[in-house]
């Protein structure tokens, strides 16, 4: 049965049907339920909008799998953030529970057993596995794994293993802190410049490198103070008639992150979406002109706004 769910959506950005070949909705549909001919644990749901549905699977890999296949078949998409699905049981509002499996160095298992923990992971089982690592066994709500592989990979230094499967439904285990980081965010269109680049980084990591089409509302990096923050990464240095050693030496830019498709899923917030393209994933905000985007911020903060569902 389907634990997670996502919102496909028809691609509405400035840089749509530039590299795919099915981007309406019609497209999208007719794609979608074909899939649910083969895949028995997919489920598909038809919204109020005609241009967005609701699709059901066992997992963020689950979901990611048909993603990549569609983006391989040349499809364009917007993917929004994946979403536990909640029951009600005997009036008691439940979430679905993994069984996750860890194989850690020995030198990482306090990190692992503190990340989970703040994740409500209840540790039901650890036992030395082979030399130098050990065996770790919790009982962990869905949504608390959402985001949380790329973080094990850098805790335990790429030797961790980790695997999870469907356990039960169980009562709300409560509120999960969110992510720790907010994101760079374009401030106007245009191709991304080393002027602009080196400025940005100062902020925090980089997505991207230089000659890359950005536009306004597109995330171009990871601000690690946790809240977003808008930069200029098409901003040029302006000529003048002064000259100096110091002032025109090469600018040097640090290597950007190249996400995988499974890194941008975790990475994304309630308020953005991942563009999906044959060629490129684009992380962007729901609502792309920053006006408008920081006028439902303060609705959402004077609780005039709809609620976010975690």
């Amino acid at each position: 049965e389907p634990t997670v769910s996502m919102t496909f959506s028809v691609n509405n950005g400035p840089l749509a049907g530039k590299e795919g070949q099915f981007i309406t909705s019609r497209h999208i549909r007719d794609r979608l339920f074909k899939e649910l001919e083969r895949n028995v644990s997919l489920r598909v749901k038809e919204t109020d909008s005609a241009d967005s549905f609701e699709v059901c699977g066992r997992g963020e890999l689950h979901l990611s799998v048909l993603i990549e296949t569609m983006r391989r078949e040349g499809f364009e998409l917007l993917v929004s953030r994946p979403k536990v699905i909640f029951k009600e049981i005997d009036g008691v509002k439940c979430e679905p529970i993994e069984k996750l499996v860890c194989n850690v160095p020995d030198d990482a298992i306090g990190t692992v057993i503190e990340k989970l923990g703040r994740r409500k992971a209840e540790m039901n089982n650890m036992e030395p596995a082979e030399a130098g690592h050990t065996k770790l066994e919790f009982d962990i709500p869905a949504r608390g794994l959402i985001g949380y592989r790329t973080e094990f990979l850098t805790d335990t230094k790429g030797e961790g293993i980790m695997s999870s499967v469907f356990h039960d439904y169980e009562p709300y285990k409560g509120e999960i802190e969110r992510r720790e980081y907010g994101s760079l965010i374009a401030f106007e269109t245009g191709d991304s410049i080393v002027y602009g680049l080196f400025n940005a980084q100062e902020r925090g990591e980089l997505f991207i490198g230089p000659g890359v089409p950005v536009y306004a509302g597109m995330v171009v990096g990871r601000n690690p103070k946790g809240e977003d923050l808008v930069v200029n990464v098409c901003k040029r240095k302006h000529l003048s008639n002064c000259r100096s050693s110091a002032a025109d030496d090469a600018l040097r830019l640090e290597t950007p992150i190249i996400m995988s498709l499974e890194d941008c899923l975790e990475f994304l917030a309630d308020d953005e979406y991942l563009e999906v393209t044959p060629k490129s994933i684009r992380i962007r905000k729901k609502i792309l002109d920053h006006n408008m985007r920081l006028r439902e911020r303060g609705k959402m903060l004077r609780g005039e706004g709809e609620t976010i569902d975690e």
